[in-house]
């Protein structure tokens, strides 16, 4: 029995860990007018962000077609993998993973299929966590049960630096966006269990303070990772404010894929974390 596991580029996890253990990423597209890129393949952070801001039309995303995750799984059936394991964003953000799907009944190997219900290093710490289990030989059943459990103690929650984004992106109706920079609006983004909410704040002050507050309510932690837009000062800052309701280790900071920052823009921060398991 050889599981092996299947992730998308929306997960944010950094590449040692995705070579440790043999993940597979499947990438999204990033589009810029006609020209489009693999997410994390033909694309960087750093030349994305440098366009971002005039860009026009803005940049968009789109999803793998089914024939690509196919083509990923059937590479590993081919080197030897007996099941799979696919894990990807949150139905309710992404169609990635009813794509997913679709490839998985075409496979020539039984693959799983797992809507993380997250986002980002969410999703990355049940990829990261799936991937370990695997290694050790458990089985596809007891994998699931194990993610299942773990996601129903991950949260994600980010605050925006600004709202210009959302509405060049369509997430939001241009009156909003208006007013909500008049009035120094910074939205702060919440995902947990498949369910994506929002927070009014009014300064990046009460952001950063409404972030320390959330996180927290959730101690203690088992795993938590710094998230930022291409606003690594920002994140340090942020780290070393709450540096007390860390749990011990190297903290992750991640800037996470284009895909996000397309809609969010540059300067969101915030955090992905796991909550301890209640004995």
């Amino acid at each position: 029995m050889t599981i092996k596991v299947v992730t998308d580029s929306t997960c944010d996890l950094p590449e040692e860990i995705i070579a440790e253990y043999g993940i597979t990423v499947v990438p999204l597209y990033i589009n810029f007018g006609n020209q489009s890129y693999l997410d994390g393949v033909e694309l960087s952070r750093k030349e994305f962000y440098e366009r971002l801001p005039d860009s026009d039309p803005p940049p968009t995303t789109a999803i793998p077609g089914p024939q690509m995750v196919l083509q990923a799984y059937e590479k590993l059936a081919a080197e030897g993998a007996t099941e799979i394991l696919s894990i990807h964003i949150s139905v309710s953000l992404s169609g990635t993973v009813n794509v997913a799907r679709l490839a998985a009944q075409e496979a020539s190997v039984p693959v799983t299929v797992l809507d993380s219900g997250t986002l980002s290093m969410g999703t990355g710490f049940l990829v990261w966590t799936a991937a370990e289990a695997a290694a050790e030989g458990r089985p596809m059943d007891e994998i699931v049960a194990l993610l299942e459990e773990q996601g129903s103690r991950t949260r994600v929650f980010a605050a925006l630096d600004t709202l210009e984004f959302l509405r060049r992106s369509g997430r939001m109706n241009r009156v909003m966006a208006a007013l909500g920079g008049w009035l120094q609006m910074k939205p702060l983004l919440k995902m947990y269990d498949g369910n994506p909410t929002a927070e009014k704040v009014r300064t990046t002050e009460h952001a950063t303070n409404r972030l320390i507050s959330l996180l927290s309510d959730l101690v203690p932690l088992e795993k938590v990772a710094l998230v930022h837009t291409h606003a690594l000062d920002r994140a340090e800052e942020l780290r070393q404010k709450v540096q007390h309701l860390l749990p011990e280790g190297e903290l992750l900071s991640v800037d996470i894929t284009p895909v996000f920052g397309t809609h969010l823009g540059p300067g969101a921060v915030g955090f992905a974390c796991v909550t301890a398991r209640e004995e």
